[in-house]
């Protein structure tokens, strides 16, 4: 996994890993940094910037919004499940609405800190299928929007294509990468955890450490496609921090040096009216608990 970052010990366990989520190295002052990709000819490329990604203590993350979202609806902030403070979720386990203080340093489109927003709750997280944490924050998204001039940035509720030209952006090292999706990966294992329908990146979005929890945004659209969580580090097959693809027949190909982001299409049918988040919504798969 693109592992999250939670001092010198644990950065040295998981920086090693690929299977795990991709936490965060030792705090270090980065300067914002943006690598390119190619759009597609006579494609318009959409201005994609920090404004809205958030860094937690060791990964990256990013106030987002449904298509349905209201504005004085509570905002939520989409992360990793490897990214939790209670540490990864065991495979088959699924956390709900269980309470929680954690902070997030906002920011703008410069990738400056302009705030700090707190949760209330983790509204969803999981490692099985899927790779994600959704924490329901303690202000609205008018608030946010008022007192910081920051919007939230929207789930796309539509599965990416091939090709498409994304990029991964970064709140805990300030920095943007580019390229497009390579394709996906029907099972992508890493340790005990095995992920559905992966994202695929091509070679130039190398994400590191810190870089788990990242939006992964479509550039055709500024919409969210996926949320960036592993790599494999060192070409071992199937271990932590080295997934492996699975296909439908079983067959197993390791890429080494290759990242995976997992698709967040799936989750705005489970985002009910007043951003709660409703596990029996009719097209809802995200696992239960």
């Amino acid at each position: 996994m693109n592992k999250p970052l939670t001092g010198a010990l644990l950065s040295l366990l998981l920086l090693g890993a690929a299977v795990g989520p991709a936490v965060a190295a030792p705090t270090t002052t980065t300067t914002p940094t943006t690598t390119t990709t190619p759009t597609a000819p006579g494609a318009t490329a959409v201005a994609v910037d920090f404004a809205g990604t958030v860094a937690l203590s060791n990964c990256s993350g990013s106030v987002v919004r449904a298509p349905g979202s209201q504005p004085n609806d509570l905002a939520l902030v989409l992360s990793n499940g490897h990214c939790l403070e209670s540490g990864f979720p065991a495979a088959g386990e699924v956390v709900k609405d269980r309470p929680s203080s954690r902070s997030f340093s906002l920011l703008n489109s410069a990738g400056s800190k302009v705030g700090t927003l707190r949760a209330s709750k983790i509204a969803y997280a999981t490692m099985t299928d899927t790779d994600i944490s959704i924490y329901q924050l303690t202000r609205t998204y008018a608030q946010i929007q008022s007192q910081y001039g920051i919007t939230a940035l929207t789930l796309d509720g539509a599965r990416p294509a091939q090709g498409s030209a994304i990029k991964v952006v970064s709140g805990y090292w300030k920095r943007i990468y580019g390229c497009n999706v390579d394709g996906f990966a029907y099972r992508l294992k890493e340790g005990d955890w095995t992920w559905k329908d992966s994202v695929r990146y091509t070679s130039a979005c190398n994400t590191i450490g810190g870089t788990s929890g990242s939006p992964v945004v479509d550039t055709a659209t500024g919409k969210v496609v996926a949320v960036n969580n592993t790599g494999n580090e060192d070409g071992a097959r199937c271990t932590v921090n080295n997934p492996c693809e699975v296909d439908q027949n079983g067959n197993v190909t390791v890429r080494q040096g290759i990242n995976y982001a997992q698709q967040t299409y799936i989750v705005v049918p489970c985002i009910a009216p007043g951003n709660k988040i409703d596990l029996n919504r009719p097209g809802c798969v995200l696992p239960k608990p």
